[in-house]
């Protein structure tokens, strides 16, 4: 079993960190001590982040970064590492949106999805894993989705998807690095308020698929929960505690629980 990782004094890297749940992680880790690389695609949205944490008496670096090049993923840990001559933790928290009928959403926006929201936790892998694993220790946070424990949105096909697979990917991730003291934890928000909509591609008129009404949060509700999480060795954080519920409920016997599901639209 891994050991936790103090945030106080550790080095991490965000990506999307120039706002909503990155932005609001790069804080609160700073407040508790560590020194935060904020990458984003938005350079300028990345330096404010930064200047944030500077002003308020942490240390930063802001990095531009496209998580779709891994080139770009190897120049950011060679920035981390000349600043600050450590990596300790990585939270891969891209993610976009194609919204679309499953039957007509077209390929482009299923390979856009595919490649930024999972195969960029891919390249991340690839970039940072070789360093936590020779230092033995550090942890890594994948943001995943609510979407990705529960199917909730056939209107986003892509997203639900690769959110699902981010899920399978971080846990067997955790099987396998947890024993070589990395910690791994899998974020699975429902509401947040972000700016998550400037992320989103519509294709045609998709319908109105089902959408619990779970309660949404603030980004920083979240950002102290994946701060929590990482000096607890916590694997799975969630924002509702009724996806807890529901998970349950589908896990006793799936059949019913997709019958409960579409019933109201095939009476």
């Amino acid at each position: 079993m891994t050991g936790f990782v103090t945030l106080e004094g550790s080095v991490a890297i965000i990506s999307g960190a120039g706002s909503g749940i990155g932005r609001a992680s790069a804080l609160s880790f700073a407040r508790r001590g560590a020194r935060v690389v904020v990458t984003d695609l938005d350079i300028d949205r990345a330096e404010a982040v930064a200047a944030e944490i500077t002003d308020g008496g942490g240390k930063s670096l802001s990095v531009q970064c496209d998580v779709g090049s891994l080139a770009a993923l190897e120049h950011v840990r060679e920035c981390a590492l000349g600043e600050f001559g450590r990596i300790d933790i990585v939270m891969n928290n891209v993610g976009v949106i194609a919204m679309g009928a499953p039957e007509t959403l077209p390929l482009e926006g299923w390979e856009r999805v595919i490649d930024i929201n999972l195969l960029s936790v891919v390249r991340s892998n690839l970039t940072f894993l070789p360093l936590l694993l020779s230092q033995g220790g550090g942890h890594i946070v994948n943001t995943a989705s609510a979407s990705g424990l529960l199917a909730h949105g056939y209107d986003r096909l892509p997203y639900v998807a690769t959110k699902h697979a981010v899920v399978g990917l971080t846990e067997s991730l955790a099987l396998y690095l947890r024993p070589r003291g990395i910690g791994v934890t899998c974020l699975c928000p429902s509401g947040v308020i972000t700016n998550i909509v400037e992320q989103i591609t519509s294709y045609g008129e998709p319908g109105t698929p089902r959408s619990p009404q779970y309660p949404v949060v603030e980004a920083t509700v979240v950002g102290d929960l994946v701060a929590d999480a990482i000096e607890n060795g916590r694997f799975l954080v969630i924002t509702a505690s009724q996806v807890h519920d529901e998970l349950l409920e589908r896990a006793h016997d799936m059949d019913a629980y997709i019958d409960s599901l579409t019933s109201s639209e095939t009476s």
